[in-house]
């Protein structure tokens, strides 16, 4: 395996449109990452230039040290996973999985050694005389998986391998690729437009938006410690909520007016974000992730704050009840709010825009799944300011 490196690398196509922008980083020996986004963002088009199927533009991308730009895609030493597997139907399981071998000349002892080795790997050995017509979905992934594997290659590219698989299965499958990846210790870049799964798998994850990194970092760090209204917004299922707020002075402390709420910050929340001094009179984008708004009803507020809504509707999911409550507050809308929702949710955008329900912020909280709110109930949530995200309405960035 090799270590994979774009250094500035950038794409733009003939009508002048910029598809990555400055793209700078190193994928280690080894190590599993993930490219997110949005639709549009860019993280398909760099996992094409690095495969040979897009041209690079600017920078360099160089595969175990050797830069690759003017190489054929077959000279760089790598295997792609599509999302629509690519298996020959004529072929059975055992050809498709040596063809690529075939081609190279390798010796046909050493074709039936690696076939069967990787079909053991993956739990295909009763299906090697199969077709890929007599397969299920996540047999046939397996199989496309398994055909870039036994080549052997410096690093692997996974374009949305798990788009056309139902939900249970992409389940399966995301263990599944995570366990193979492990064992093999292969380098690895993934594409994904879904944040749920390049959580779950990457030692790292990129951010990508409008062509450009915005974050790269382990996933728990993303969740915890986004760096800016954008990938606090896109990163996170539920998303994080997110309200504006008037940052003021409260005896010796901060606080925080969310409409006509005041939410007098911890001490630790204080110090922690030392930079909201700068804004104190200012109007700043407040977050809050639905974990941290607690359940009246079981759980005392960790920091003696509460934040009043009203509840709209209640989706039970057996080990918690998700509670969607209306806060009289300004919701943010700044374009990168407004992006992550317009690539979700065209009506939802169309309701941030909307001027009359700008004053009426929708969050979402995690309430204990014996909990007897309901629609049209008034609630007092506890919330934990310590655990609070702080936004420059201006820059997007966060507050440190």
């Amino acid at each position: 395996m090799a270590a994979v490196v774009f250094d500035q690398v950038g794409k733009v196509y003939d009508d002048g449109t910029r598809a990555v922008l400055d793209l700078s980083l190193e994928v280690g020996d080894g190590e599993f990452i993930v490219f997110v986004g949005p639709s549009g963002c860019g993280k398909t088009t760099a996992l094409m230039m690095a495969a040979g199927l897009e041209e690079i533009t600017e920078g360099e991308i160089s595969i175990g040290g050797r830069v690759i730009n003017d190489l054929e895609p077959r000279e760089r030493d790598i295997a792609m996973v599509f999302q629509n597997y690519a298996l020959y139907p004529h072929m059975s399981v055992y050809q498709n999985l040596a063809f690529g071998l075939q081609m190279r000349k390798t010796p046909k002892r050493e074709i039936d050694r690696r076939v069967r080795e990787i079909a053991g790997v993956l739990g295909l050995q009763s299906l090697l005389k199969r077709k890929p017509r007599q397969l299920s979905g996540g047999q046939r992934q397996r199989v496309a998986m398994g055909r870039a594997i036994v080549r052997e290659p410096s690093a692997f590219l996974m374009d949305e391998p798990l788009s056309n698989l139902d939900a249970k299965l992409r389940v399966e499958m995301r263990a599944e690729i995570s366990r193979i990846q492990r064992e093999l210790g292969s380098t690895t870049i993934y594409v994904t437009h879904d944040q749920v799964e390049a959580m779950t798998m990457g030692d790292r994850v990129a951010v990508m938006r409008k062509g450009r990194l915005q974050q790269l970092d382990a996933p728990q760090r993303l969740y915890d410690q986004p760096v800016n209204l954008f990938v606090a917004s896109f990163i996170g299922s539920p998303e994080m909520n997110l309200v504006e707020a008037h940052v003021e002075r409260l005896d010796d402390g901060l606080a925080c007016r969310v409409g006509d709420q005041v939410l007098p910050l911890a001490a630790s929340a204080g110090a922690k974000h030392s930079g909201l001094e700068r804004y104190i009179g200012a109007t700043i984008a407040v977050g809050a992730r639905p974990e941290h708004l607690h359940d009246p009803e079981f759980s005392p507020a960790p920091s003696g704050s509460t934040l009043r809504g009203t509840v709209q509707l209640t989706e039970a999911l057996g080990s918690e009840l998700l509670v969607h409550v209306e806060v009289d507050a300004e919701r943010v809308h700044t374009s990168e709010v407004l992006e992550v929702a317009g690539d979700v949710d065209e009506a939802l955008l169309d309701e941030i825009r909307d001027e009359a329900t700008r004053r009426r912020t929708p969050f979402v909280a995690r309430f204990d799944a014996r909990s007897a709110v309901k629609p049209g109930d008034v609630v007092e949530m506890p919330i934990d300011t310590d655990r609070l995200h702080f936004f420059d309405l201006a820059s997007g960035l966060a507050i440190s």
